[in-house]
């Protein structure tokens, strides 16, 4: 038996300040250090949801350890 498939999305629709975006779609740079992006998603296990999150750097493309 399988389950219903949900994406869970942001709601957009409140009246909380929103954060600018300050990338506008431009993943280049021209050094280490300047732009790093994150990530989060959740992979469902049998004890329920296990959280994973990543910190990038765009530059060097590495993960950084949290």
């Amino acid at each position: 038996m399988t389950k219903n498939f949900r994406a869970n999305t942001t709601d957009s629709n409140h009246d909380q300040p929103i954060a600018p975006n300050l990338l506008d779609q431009n993943f280049e740079t021209t050094a280490p250090n300047k732009v790093w992006v994150t990530d989060i998603t959740y992979i469902p296990c049998r004890e329920g949801r296990m959280y994973l999150a990543s910190v990038p750097d765009l530059y060097t493309r590495r993960l950084e350890a949290c």
